[in-house]
């Protein structure tokens, strides 16, 4: 049995909705593991004033926290249960398959050291990122995070503010700075797009996903990925734009190792610049659009809140993602 660990940091933002979107995801996963023998079949059945899973819980629904857990037995019959905490209350989903990888899902609400050395991998969700990062480094969970990215290694995911966090360097922030995590070479600045009441939503098309529908996605005084950075630059080497701006700290040399390339997975085009001097467009200039998706290795960011409209399918993408990487760890084995 191979088992897979993903905590939602829960110091603030949107935790609680990616923690819906991510028993979604594991929900699908094990559905489309089910299909692959010709002779699976599948029955669910759900306890009184419980939502089935996968499912959007409803607006009076009690909101999960602290564990959430998914358990997948690996033999014929595989058993799938969520417990909400202090509650007796059980959904359950009893399939007939042959699972060949992962078997247990866990999901976590992340707020202390302990909690997060027990996660195969993490996101990092929307919220106020100056805030974040004090209370991450108020908790004495600023350094496990740095390491669980960088040395590590693990995958995580970035949303927004998290996108931030996971930037080596970003502008515009407060006047007294920002402690980053880091992990992404790449500078982003942010509330590119103006204020709160500049918020906005769009249709995205997002190539990696594989899929040709656009992603309604929605933009929150969002960031933007501003430049992207060498990987053999480290962030005490990026030139500041400003006094304010905010870098992530280097690792010991003995921590560092050969990073990959960042990857442009999405763009926004044209937005921007017609709102900088409301005239040119980024076509306009020859250029593609606004990053606002990226990933380096094990580290993924989007500067826009998937977990806020309800489309699992990027959530459903990093979880593969999460498993492959799993998978391959020199000591992972089939489940049995």
């Amino acid at each position: 049995m191979t088992n897979l660990t993903v905590g939602v940091l829960a110091l603030q933002g949107a935790f609680v909705e990616h923690l819906t979107l991510l028993r979604q995801a594991a929900d699908d996963w094990l559905r489309q593991q089910q299909h692959e023998p010709s002779t699976a079949t599948a029955t669910t059945t759900t306890a009184p004033g419980s939502s089935p899973p996968g499912a959007f819980p409803s607006s009076h629904a009690s909101p999960h926290t602290d564990a959430d857990r998914w358990n997948a037995d690996a033999d014929a019959d595989a058993h799938i249960s969520i417990r909400k905490p202090n509650t007796d209350e059980e959904s359950t989903t009893t399939t007939t398959t042959n699972l060949t990888h992962i078997s247990h899902f866990t999901f976590l609400e992340i707020r202390t050291p302990p909690e997060l050395a027990r996660c195969d991998a993490l996101i990092l969700p929307g919220g106020e990122s100056t805030s974040i990062s004090l209370i991450a480094a108020r908790t004495g969970l600023l350094e496990p995070l740095r390491e669980f990215v960088k040395v590590a290694r693990k995958p995580v995911w970035g949303t927004c503010a998290g996108l931030i966090l996971l930037a080596e360097s970003a502008n515009e922030t407060k006047a007294t700075g920002q402690e980053l995590i880091g992990g992404l070479d790449v500078r982003v600045q942010r509330n590119y797009f103006g204020r709160q009441v500049e918020s906005f939503e769009a249709e995205l098309q997002l190539p990696f996903l594989h899929d040709s529908h656009p992603f309604h996605s929605v933009f929150i005084r969002a960031p933007v990925v501003e430049k992207v950075l060498s990987p053999t630059t480290t962030s005490g080497s990026v030139p500041s734009a400003s006094d304010d701006d905010g870098t992530a700290p280097v690792p010991p040399t003995h921590m560092q190792c050969t990073k990959p390339q960042v990857e442009i997975l999405g763009r926004l085009p044209g937005r921007a610049k017609s709102i900088r001097d409301k005239t040119t467009t980024a076509e306009d200039l020859g250029e593609d659009g606004d990053i606002i998706a990226v990933r380096q290795g094990n580290v993924f960011g989007t500067a826009f809140h998937p977990e806020l409209t309800g489309d699992g399918r990027i959530h459903r993408w990093w979880l593969g993602e999460v498993v492959k990487a799993k998978m391959e760890e020199p000591n992972a084995s089939p489940a049995r």
